[in-house]
């Protein structure tokens, strides 16, 4: 049995609605079903707005969500690891009507992020034991979470046997490279790098802790760094408890990518494109897949889907997944 994991960031899959209210009595309605009169709400306790850094937080368009589902729907997936997600009833909402309803088990922790950016994990087989780390911290911060949004620990199960544990995936979203204009540039990069290089070791004592040397899992998400970046060497430098393959070396890309100045890289092994005003575009392994070492056996392939446009479709970063044997 061939079965296929995979990663996808959905840049920013919120609802349609940015107020939500406390209705104190409900208003009569017509022999029409509407209303007979307007809900007024002037109490500020009465009703929020969602909002973040004084701004109204929304999401993509509905055509965008619609070239989300598309992508998805091609990849055809049994396991799809999310970032950026609102709520478990937008991705609800999402998957039973975009999707329609392929993926019956969903799973989404309510993390950190201010700006409500949650992990979620989508599959076609059944899923076990869930685990949220939000709450983990460095033991050179002891006083605050690690994690800007969360590491979702999934188990998913075999659907031949569902009492049988088929393999676990971690998902993943770091600190992000973006650097607000109000910081000095330097420092703020200099504190992102910290916070990363943290969470990148809080990941590996956490798989040390919760996995055997044999285990079968997949570590993967929205790193915001590159592989062999120094802010991820936790996770790349083998350790006799703890030993992972980046299994996106050499991927098929589902089509060619778009000509650039100067091109993107020829292994196809990137998934992010940043173009900064007057500077040359930089193609990136922000999103990534590590395998177990039991796993590196049954790995048959990997694939990215490539974007048809440098912006990218509906999100600025391009899905990846494996194929694994069972």
């Amino acid at each position: 049995m061939d079965v296929t994991v995979g990663t996808f960031n959905l840049n920013n899959l919120f609802s349609r609605f940015n107020f939500s209210a406390e209705i104190q009595e409900v208003l009569p309605t017509g022999s029409d079903g509407q209303l007979t009169s307007s809900y007024e709400f002037k109490d500020p306790k009465q009703f929020r707005i969602r909002k973040y850094k004084g701004k109204l937080v929304k999401g993509i368009s509905p055509e965008e969500q619609e070239i989300l589902a598309r992508r998805i729907s091609g990849m055809d997936l049994d396991v799809l690891a999310v970032q950026e997600v609102e709520d478990i009833d937008t991705l609800r909402f999402f998957a039973s009507g975009s999707l329609g309803g392929t993926y019956p088990f969903l799973s989404l922790i309510e993390g950190n992020d201010p700006r409500l950016i949650d992990l979620a994990v989508l599959s076609k087989f059944p899923i076990g034991a869930v685990t949220s780390w939000q709450h983990a911290v460095h033991p050179e911060v002891p006083g605050e979470r690690v994690f800007s949004r969360d590491l979702l620990e999934v188990e998913i199960l075999d659907p031949r046997d569902p009492d049988r544990h088929l393999l676990t995936v971690f998902n993943n979203h770091l600190k992000s490279q973006f650097v607000e204009h109000t910081m000095d540039p330097v420092e703020g990069r200099i504190q992102g790098d910290f916070r990363r290089t943290k969470q990148a070791e809080t990941i590996a004592r956490i798989l040390t802790a919760r996995t055997r040397p044999d285990g079968r899992f997949v570590l993967l998400g929205d790193m915001n760094d590159t592989p062999d970046s120094p802010t991820l060497a936790a996770l790349a430098e083998p350790t006799p408890q703890l030993k992972l393959e980046q299994a996106l070396e050499h991927p098929i890309e589902t089509r060619p990518p778009k000509a650039d100045v100067p091109p993107p890289p020829a292994s196809g092994s990137w998934t992010h494109r940043f173009k900064e005003s007057g500077k040359d575009a930089q193609y990136e392994l922000f999103d990534q897949i590590w395998l177990s070492h039991s796993l590196t056996s049954r790995h048959k392939s990997s694939h990215i889907d490539r974007r048809t446009k440098h912006a990218g479709d509906g999100s600025d970063h391009d899905p990846a997944w494996v194929v694994l044997e069972f």
